[in-house]
């Protein structure tokens, strides 16, 4: 069981490095270019979440410290 749970375990933390990955060249083409790559604009998505997250005012810092948290992880 354990075996399994390492494998699982290395697949999502590859993937969500990827996805990090992706996430970071969006947003640098997006800055550099103007325009959003993969059909969406990454940048005001962000901008977006930011803006939500301020608005949820203590949720919003918990949901904040949670996703740093995800992050400091790699």
């Amino acid at each position: 069981m354990n075996e399994i749970m390492t494998k699982v375990t290395g697949f999502l933390s590859g993937l969500s490095a990827i996805m990090l990955s992706f996430v970071s060249l969006s947003i640098l083409a997006e800055v550099i270019f103007g325009v959003g790559i993969f059909g969406t604009s990454v940048v005001s998505n962000v901008m977006g979440l930011v803006q939500s997250l301020g608005e949820g005012q203590f949720v919003g810092l918990i949901a904040l410290i949670i996703l740093v948290q995800i992050f400091q992880k790699k």
